[in-house]
């Protein structure tokens, strides 16, 4: 993908009308030159000549302002559409695709990629306009002399030529130093998320500095100099190249007699004027080949792997409904880099049904947080298949399917707006919830955005678990919720929270490892490296403890 493609694809029309506008931009420029040198060689002035050359400015003027209108609307269009749909491109992808692309690579895109199509897009109105003054002064130089634009284009050409080799050598650093600037925004998190173990460890913030960080930097910095000094270097050539031009035809063509004085007038003060426009488009070589890098790398990344966006803007509350879930024969594999190894979920036999709480329990790496990621709709199954209602769920069916659930992870993010839920929610409501999770003292909800989240990690847990209550989902799904709690308001989780949701109805999966609340769940799974070690219904129907 280049530039040129993206706008076209953006408002094709839109462009078109804008590439008009500059050529009459442009023609009216070259107008304006022509009649100047007519003038100086033939000073012979009429009120004809004075109305023809203000009417070309005025053109000038009309067509230059359309031209700046129509291609900023056009590019700050194709900006917008380009953060939209990469956007939606990200959140539209498989989980587990994102998840190999990491987050580093996804920030580098989304600020540096996006900023430097940006920035392209945004020279494009001067862009065309010294285009177009350039092609039709190439015309004008043609009309002038076609002997003599002959030579001229073969040296015009020569130097494009001369200019193209070392461009592609610089491109090919540029692409180099997009390579390391994912990287830097790995080590960018290293230093946001690991501030701590940094400062505690000064042989490690040491190394992570001198090492790690300083190599990448320097890399990407020389990389970069190297590119654009290349640019750089071809650039004063091209400028030499001109002057030469003007050279040979103030020194050369005089002498061979090939020419007129007007003509060679004309050459030479059209060349010069050329001067400017070429330095522009010259100067804006190296934006358009970052800005080229930066597409063929979100390119690369492979977002569009779905074939049509998930749209739920005709979803009823009516469509969502729960009596029972199943999961037959459902597997998962992942790859873990640091055994080198594949770890395998399943085959998963399960079913779940309306209004009961379920405790998952096993220990580290048995594969609970890949179980929560697959039964939510996150993973998709490899083999096998889930069955909600008894209605398999396929690709399509796959984001209707995870709107029955609230999960909190134990990675969660914390959203400050519930505006973004989809739906009115009373004031009163949520003061009620952050009263009961005892949060009222510290956090306030105005106009739907909390006035802060800049809580203990046990508090935030409290305020994700406020968010799952206010989106009254048919299925909740906590994992490891109660691990940042401490011990009053973990019996509180156990003993109150779930079993109010149970009592609306709700069914009620949590990852847990408290086993002296064991007791309270209806069923308890517990998985050992993959597999269902054992499945024990801990509650008969009527709610009583079934005996052993």
């Amino acid at each position: 993908m280049n530039i040129l493609s993206l706008l076209l694809k953006s408002s094709g029309n839109f462009f078109i009308l804008a590439v008009v506008a500059g050529l009459f931009s442009g023609l009216s420029n070259v107008a304006i030159i022509a009649l100047t040198n007519n003038i100086i060689n033939f000073p012979r002035l009429t009120s004809l000549i004075i109305w023809i050359f203000g009417s070309f400015c005025l053109l000038k003027l009309i067509a230059n302002i359309l031209t700046q209108y129509l291609l900023i609307e056009l590019s700050q269009k194709t900006i917008f559409n380009l953060v939209m749909l990469l956007s939606e491109r990200i959140l539209a992808s498989p989980l587990v695709h994102l998840e190999k692309l990491g987050n580093h690579r996804l920030l580098a895109t989304l600020t540096d990629d996006i900023q430097a199509v940006s920035s392209t897009v945004l020279i494009i109105p001067n862009l065309v306009l010294n285009l177009a003054i350039v092609a039709f002064s190439l015309v004008y130089l043609c009309w002038l002399s076609p002997i003599v634009f002959l030579m001229f284009f073969i040296f015009i050409f020569l130097g494009i030529l001369s200019y193209k080799l070392p461009e592609i050598k610089a491109s090919f650093f540029l692409k180099l130093a997009r390579e390391q600037q994912d990287n830097l925004f790995k080590h960018f998190r290293s230093i946001t998320e690991g501030t701590k173990e940094l400062k505690l460890h000064r042989e490690r913030r040491r190394a992570f500095l001198l090492n790690e960080l300083q190599d990448t930097a320097r890399t990407y910095r020389r990389q970069n100099v190297i590119g654009t000094t290349i640019f750089a270097v071809a650039a004063s050539w091209g400028h030499l190249l001109f002057f030469v031009a003007i050279g040979l035809i103030l020194f050369l063509l005089p002498t061979l007699n090939i020419i007129k004085t007007s003509v060679l007038s004309g050459y030479v003060l059209m060349i010069i004027y050329l001067i400017t426009p070429l330095d522009y488009i010259m100067s804006m070589l190296p934006v358009f080949s970052k800005a080229t890098v930066a597409l063929n790398k979100i390119e690369s990344l492979n977002l569009s792997l779905v074939t049509k966006s998930e749209n739920l803007t005709d979803l009823e509350e009516s469509d969502l409904y729960f009596q029972n879930l199943e999961l037959a024969n459902v597997t998962h594999t992942y790859h873990q880099e640091q055994e080198d190894s594949f770890f395998i979920l399943g085959p998963i036999n399960l079913d779940f049904q309306k209004g009961k709480l379920v405790f998952i329990v096993g220990g580290n790496g048995s594969g609970k947080s890949t179980f929560v990621k697959l039964i939510t709709g996150l993973y998709i199954p490899e083999t096998g298949e889930i069955r909600l209602n008894g209605k398999k769920i396929t690709t399509d069916l796959q984001d209707w399917y995870r709107q029955h659930f609230s999960v909190v992870f134990s990675d969660f993010y914390l959203f400050d707006n519930f505006l973004n839920l989809g739906k009115d929610i009373p004031s009163t409501q949520v003061e009620y919830y952050l009263s009961q999770l005892q949060l009222n003292h510290k956090v306030k909800v105005k106009d739907g955005v909390l006035s802060t989240t800049a809580l203990s990690q046990g508090q935030r847990k409290r305020l994700a678990l406020l968010t799952a209550y206010l989106e009254d989902r048919l299925i909740y799904v906590f994992d490891e919720w109660a691990s940042d709690q401490d011990p009053i308001f973990k019996k509180i989780f156990y003993t109150q929270i779930l079993p109010n949701l149970k009592k609306k109805g709700k069914t009620v999966l949590v990852v847990t490892h408290d086993e002296q609340y064991f007791h309270l769940c209806d069923r308890l799974i517990k998985l050992d490296y993959g597999k269902v070690q054992s499945d024990q219904y801990l509650l008969d129907q009527s709610g009583e403890e079934k005996p052993n």
